[in-house]
């Protein structure tokens, strides 16, 4: 191993120096991870359109219809991320980042120039195209990012997709603060702040987020629980912040300083890679100064083993010789092998496309789709996700018929957002936890919270005072607790091979069900019964003017429609814990574990051998 610019004492050992410990972070897995989390915590602008709607509706003179039309777009552009899966499949992580920063600006500034009138009015379906693509750029950040985290992880899995899409639940709120700090209250203003800083983030740590080779190291969760202690600290700030700004008028400097606070906690995840990497490279120089001589017999003894089996496998001289007139017998065994390989990879994929391996084992993409596992639990997704997703993206107008002023739209987002964060964090943690200490699987834990989401949706149904408040609360959390439980499935069941195009397929269910709950029912009955009380008050609507419904009738039967399907998605999830029940009391992590163990021994091998020969370099 080399270390560039070392400093070595008096006796010839080695000693850390700030260069040394630059490289190290550098090259370090956990900087991935720490690039991971600034791109997450501005990927959830999605999360945020109940901030800006009204102004749209508003400018452009949308109906309720149209305006969850323009909703249903931008879910499919967020979750429809088959295409940054194959292109991760093929590209390095870079590739994807960029084209998805590219999106991202391009899509939401067509937005602010139509909101601003800096355009002629756009026709309905240039919006849905101009937020479609700008939503786009989130898979590509997810697929750039958390499927690296993934694959540099996968022993931790449940933890890696709890925080990282934890950080995304966080970035409505996070959003939120910048912008007061930068804009004030201008919601044009908000649409242009989504347009250019997730793309800067995304440019900026371009080279950092990579796919690393897997070293298991011994203390790994402690260090996710750093993180995730410090991103529980960022929720609690943000909760707090929130409380006092829904009891205090803020200036723009008192948002200015919320927002410098919340900068620091993002950035606060750097100093604990610092500290993980300058612990591992004193132990790496304290095995350079110190050579384990057990190790070094290990090494030793490999070629001996090596030379008995040749040995053995000698037993007279005129098999030597026989090898030795055939130099290139090596060579043809090797090609015979590779043949092989090759014809059998050449069997075509819609031949095994219902020949399924075992759970846990690579599944090809075809045989993937095509399993019962992936249909029910696409099934449940559509269900539960496309519930919780109607009520967030409809919270603006949702407040506004019960009558809750229009300054507790920003607070029911925000209290969305961090409880978004904190169901993704509970569900990846607590769901790996109960998993390795109690075999319960991850599938049972989806049913819970599919059944816990219906409080929620019964709250806004009958229209309880101030239960939108903990409405905003049971339905973040429902809403956030989904993702983690739903890619970690993925991932177990299927593998991780083709886990980049596997984990977007499972978001297509996202869309799906928005277009149906959210555009066909809420959205066909909201402007049903704001018809209704215009033709009771002897008005008609202008052209150009926007559809406004008022009282609790307003969303009350929607909700209940959305209640009933999501119970009937939390039986069908029942069909996947009995298909899996076997599956999850077993090992699941058994194979990574050899893998991890392997490439541990390979590296280990490597270094001893060829630390003394570098050394002097």
């Amino acid at each position: 191993m080399v270390f560039a610019g070392r400093v070595t004492s008096g006796d010839g050992t080695i000693t850390p120096d700030v260069k040394m410990l630059a490289v190290q972070v550098m090259k370090s897995r956990w900087l991935v991870v720490f690039a991971s989390f600034l791109v997450m915590s501005a990927a959830g602008a999605t999360y945020m359109f109940g901030l800006y709607s009204g102004e749209i509706k508003s400018v452009l003179g949308y109906d309720q219809t149209t305006l969850n039309l323009l909703s249903f777009f931008k879910d499919l552009g967020s979750n429809v991320g088959v295409l940054s899966g194959l292109i991760n499949e093929v590209s390095p992580p870079w590739v994807v980042l960029t084209i998805g920063g590219v999106l991202n600006f391009f899509g939401y500034f067509m937005i602010w120039l139509a909101v601003s009138k800096k355009i002629s009015t756009p026709q309905i379906w240039h919006m849905c195209l101009y937020i479609c693509i700008g939503a786009n750029s989130q898979a590509f950040a997810n697929t750039g990012s958390l499927v690296t985290c993934v694959k540099n992880f996968p022993e931790s899995r449940g933890v890696v997709l709890g925080i990282l899409k934890g950080y995304v639940g966080l970035s409505g709120a996070i959003i939120t603060q910048l912008y007061h700090a930068f804009y004030g209250n201008d919601p044009r203003a908000l649409i242009l702040l989504i347009g250019w800083l997730p793309a800067a983030i995304s440019f900026a740590f371009l080279r950092i987020i990579r796919i690393m080779k897997v070293v298991r190291q011994p203390n790994e969760l402690k260090t996710f629980y750093n993180f995730l202690y410090i991103s529980l600290g960022l929720a609690g700030f943000l909760m707090v912040i929130i409380i006092v700004e829904k009891s205090f008028d803020f200036s723009q400097t008192a948002y200015g300083g919320s927002a410098a606070m919340v900068i620091f906690l993002l950035f606060l995840p750097l100093l604990v890679v610092i500290l993980e990497e300058f612990k591992l490279l004193k132990a790496k120089l304290n095995e350079l100064n110190e050579p384990n001589p057990v190790k070094i017999i290990t090494v030793q003894e490999e070629p001996t083993s090596k030379i008995q089996t040749l040995s053995q496998n000698e037993p007279n001289p005129d098999q030597k010789t026989n090898t030795q007139e055939n130099p290139n017998s090596k060579t043809q065994t090797l090609s015979v092998l590779e043949a092989e390989e090759d014809q059998s990879n050449s069997v075509s994929c819609w031949k095994t496309a219902f020949r399924p391996p075992d759970r846990g084992e690579d599944y090809t993409i075809l045989q993937a789709l095509f399993s019962i596992d992936m249909l029910v639990l696409f099934f449940a997704t559509i269900c539960g996700i496309g519930g919780t997703l109607t009520a967030i993206d409809n919270l603006g107008q949702i407040g506004s018929s019960l009558g809750y002023p229009t300054k507790s739209t920003s607070t029911f987002v925000s209290l969305v957002s961090i409880w978004n964060y904190l169901g993704r964090v509970a569900s990846g943690f607590g769901s790996e936890i109960v998993l390795v200490k109690y075999k319960f699987p991850r599938p049972l834990m989806l049913t819970l919270i599919l059944l816990l989401s219906c409080a929620g949706h019964l709250l806004i149904a009958f229209g309880v005072p101030g239960g939108l408040y903990v409405a905003s609360v049971i339905i973040g959390f429902s809403f956030g607790a989904q993702w983690p439980l739903l890619f970690a499935i993925i991932s177990e069941i299927f593998g991780l091979k083709y886990y980049s195009t596997l984990y977007n397929f499972g978001s297509v269910a996202s869309p799906i069900g928005l277009y149906i709950l959210n555009v066909r029912v809420t959205g066909h009955l909201y402007d049903r019964e704001a018809d209704r009380q215009m033709d009771a008050l002897g008005l008609t609507r202008k052209h150009g003017e926007s559809l406004d419904c008022t009282g609790v009738e307003c969303f009350r039967l929607s909700f209940i429609i959305i209640t009933a399907v999501t119970v009937f998605g939390a039986f069908v999830s029942l069909i996947l814990v009995i298909r899996t029940k076997k599956f999850y009391q077993g090992d699941i992590y058994k194979r990574f574990r050899d893998e991890a163990k392997k490439a541990e021994m390979e590296m280990a091998a490597n270094g001893t051998s060829g630390g003394t020969a570098k050394g002097g370099d």
